[in-house]
């Protein structure tokens, strides 16, 4: 157990807010400015977390929720002081925001400091996909060149109909990305995007008919879980490809795997899981499909932009400054 500074000592009181097995890199950076409460490293080894919280962290006004620690009501509960949560992470699905906007606590998110980094990865999962990149390589070592021959055609990026779903910050980029390849670029978004020249569809249905390639990079709420279902795959057909460096829950993970096994649909490159770390044991023979173990946002250069951020915001909240990427709370 580390040496906790007492109330009183000057730095304001941070909660930090994680999974026991997720570390927060820049713990020592946010020691540097605030005391930092940390239930894991910071209370006895026989003393469950919400006696930490009860005991230490009731005057705490801020917390930082590192990743996608979930953070519902019970535990908001134990902490009446707070005044804001600090995202780490790009989504907030695993905080309760109805809870939060009923009391007045603030959330930020990560904003665009994995923007670009998640934008890479979901071009990469598609060129992946449609060139086979990952199954060759498979091939190749597997000794199958020698025995069998050439691997099967791969499929071109250039002049694919691609429908981005969600043209925030990482769907932007995405956009952005695509272009010089020579890509059809459609959107779904909450709302009409006036600066940016693509066609709009209202649905996520109108976008998958007229496309070749779904990308999510969406928020999940209530109104986009599973938002890619049975209907929404059949339009897309046996050629259409899903990547998602969104949420697993966007899609409807069951129907999802009887497509892909089947062949009704064409491919995926899937980042994210509903129910990670579990993936469905079905899509592990499947050459049509690339899987990866929710990486997408995770360099050092990401986990830097993301310090700054949050650094930044903490001190701004103390100092009663504006917030940046403050979460719109409905």
């Amino acid at each position: 157990m580390s040496s906790l500074p007492e109330p009183g000592s000057g730095r304001p009181d941070v909660l930090v807010h994680r999974f026991r097995s997720f570390d927060l890199p820049f713990h020592a950076s946010l020691r540097d400015h605030f005391t930092i409460l940390d239930p894991w490293t910071d209370s006895p080894p026989d003393e469950p977390a919400h006696a930490f919280l009860a005991r230490r962290a009731g005057r705490a006004r801020a917390l930082v929720c590192v990743g996608p620690t979930t953070l519902g009501a019970d535990t908001l509960r134990l902490l009446p002081s707070l005044r804001v949560v600090i995202g780490t992470s790009a989504g907030v699905d695993h905080i309760d925001l109805r809870e939060c906007s009923r009391r007045g606590i603030a959330v930020t998110n990560a904003g665009a400091a994995f923007a670009e980094d998640v934008a890479d990865y979901a071009v990469a999962l598609l060129l992946d996909v449609l060139r086979r990149i990952s199954a060759a390589d498979r091939y190749l070592r597997e000794g199958s060149w020698l025995k069998t021959g050439n691997y099967p055609l791969g499929s071109k990026l250039g002049g694919k109909r691609v429908g981005i779903v969600g043209l925030g910050n990482i769907g932007s980029q995405v956009a952005k990305r695509l272009q010089p390849f020579g890509c059809d670029i459609a959107y779904n978004s909450r709302s009409k995007k006036p600066s940016f020249p693509f066609p709009y569809h209202a649905t996520v249905h109108d976008l998958a008919t007229n496309s070749d390639v779904l990308i999510l990079c969406c928020a999940l709420t209530e109104e986009t879980h599973h938002m890619i279902n049975r209907e929404v795959m059949t339009v897309l057909g046996d050629q259409g490809v899903i990547i998602n460096v969104g949420r697993g829950s966007l899609i409807d993970e069951n129907e999802l795997v009887q497509f892909l096994v089947r062949g009704e649909l064409g491919g995926a490159g899937l980042d994210v899981f509903e129910d990670e770390p579990n993936v469905p044991k079905e899509l592990f023979g499947l050459d049509s499909v690339v899987l990866s173990p929710h990486r997408a946002v995770i360099t050092p250069e990401s986990f830097e932009a993301v310090r700054e951020l949050t650094v930044s915001n903490l001190k701004a909240f103390f100092a009663n400054e504006p917030l940046s990427c403050l979460v719109r709370l409905e």
